[in-house]
């Protein structure tokens, strides 16, 4: 087992080790073919109840299932009355969803660097980035580990801006014991197939607010102020989208939200099991993601990053990076690189130009002073060069026995770095 994989060694990780996420059991089957079997392939009674459920299940007032998490940033901004020319300020590392909704509204997204250590925003650096535009801040809680909502509420009342929470990856995830998406004026939560509330797409807007629920049901259903199964007048009263959900993607929902608890239980004792493992690696240049001390990570992505000067590497980090990611596949892993890119380097903003005539940085020349420079946000930019993620390896119905694989696997490649030559790997394929 000591030669590597990429090189001809027999694979840490056989075939079919993995099983494959989500996990599908006969309720979830009954559940869909009820749903399908049913007069209501729409908006209809699997909709609402997996609204009221998931809110119950979250502590929120109120809830909206949505076709997507992004249906559901966007519907956050427009519950909390961001609008053209507005500033927001979102994490310079994310999905890029997590920004794209800004421009959703003409509205104008401020970049935030990270902290490098919990790879969510660095919220000792949100007090320098606030213009007089300002109006929102979007709180990305960024693979299962909650942002400092304690710090970043505080400035937030301290300037009068609204927070939406980007709670897409998170579900389940404490801050000080207390849930994300229950912090903020709106959150989004997300169904998509990867994500451990599956229910292959879907989502959720959640607020406390009931003005900002109205506001925000109307862009999710056409801009109409009624919604499917109440006296609708069919008459647009803003601009709206439709982000709703429909019945049998909601029977799926409703099913794998009964299994969450113990979804997020298997997913948390297999990364801490996995960490176990291999924190030994530390001593190899691997740096290893933790759970700071008043949270509760669940862990959604485990993350390491490869500490270049450490590791001895001068050239492109990206390179290297790749290549130790191209030789895990090839024991038989499913890692992956997230995000090679961060935000401000990205087109759509780089351009200043998302709908045509500089709109909507041109906008009441709201984009003025407003530059995308990707080496202010160093740490974003060390992040994306350097990282390798694991997720759905690591979920139910994988066990310890799993799991001794996967460390193997990443022992066998990242306890053997002087061995990953980037040119040769480079011309393998996989």
């Amino acid at each position: 087992m000591s030669e590597l994989a990429i090189y001809g060694g027999k694979p840490a990780v056989p075939a079919g080790a993995v099983k494959p996420w989500p996990l599908i059991e006969k309720t979830d089957e009954d559940m869909v073919i009820a749903a399908l079997r049913s007069n209501h392939h729409f908006f209809g009674p699997e909709c609402l109840a997996l609204q009221e459920e998931f809110a119950a299940w979250n502590g929120n007032k109120y809830c909206i299932t949505t076709n997507s998490g992004t249906a559901a940033l966007h519907m956050s901004l427009v519950g909390c009355g961001v609008g053209a020319g507005d500033h927001v300020l979102v994490s310079a590392y994310s999905w890029s969803a997590s920004a794209t909704c800004i421009l959703h509204h003409c509205a104008i997204p401020v970049f935030v660097d990270i902290d490098f250590d919990t790879v969510n925003m660095d919220v000792n650096k949100i007090e320098a980035a606030i213009t007089p535009r300002t109006k929102a801040i979007i709180a990305i809680h960024l693979h299962g580990l909650a942002l400092d909502m304690e710090k970043l509420m505080a400035i937030a009342r301290k300037h009068k801006l609204l927070v939406v929470e980007d709670a897409c990856q998170s579900p389940g995830a404490l801050f000080k014991g207390k849930k994300v998406g229950t912090f903020g004026d709106c959150a989004a939560f997300s169904m998509a197939h990867n994500k451990t509330l599956c229910s292959g797409e879907g989502g959720f807007f959640v607020t406390n607010d009931p003005a900002k629920h109205e506001k925000a049901k109307q862009l999710w259903s056409f801009g109409e102020t009624k919604a499917p199964g109440e006296k609708r007048d069919y008459h647009a009263h803003m601009i709206g989208w439709m982000y709703r959900n429909n019945d049998i993607i909601a029977a799926f929902g409703r099913s794998q939200l009964k299994k969450l608890d113990y979804h997020l239980k298997v997913q948390k004792e297999n990364a801490l099991n996995f960490h176990e493992q291999i924190k030994h690696l530390a001593s190899k240049g691997i740096i290893l993601p933790f759970e700071p001390a008043g949270y509760n990570h669940t862990w959604y992505e485990y993350v390491v990053r490869l500490d270049m000067e450490k590791i001895g590497w001068k050239g492109d980090p990206g390179v290297f990076r790749d290549a130790v990611n191209k030789a895990l596949m090839k024991e038989g892993m499913r890692t992956a690189i997230w995000q090679r890119l961060i935000l401000p380097e990205m087109t759509v903003f780089r351009n200043k130009n998302a709908y045509g005539l500089g709109v909507p940085w041109s906008v009441d020349n709201a984009g003025e002073g407003v530059e995308y420079i990707p080496e202010q946000y160093p740490n974003a930019i060390r992040h994306s060069r350097t990282h390798i993620g694991i997720n759905m390896p690591l979920r139910a119905p994988n066990g310890p026995e799993t799991i001794k694989l996967l460390a193997e696997a990443y022992s066998k490649v990242l306890g053997n770095l002087d061995r990953i030559d980037p040119e040769k790997i480079s011309k393998i394929d996989i």
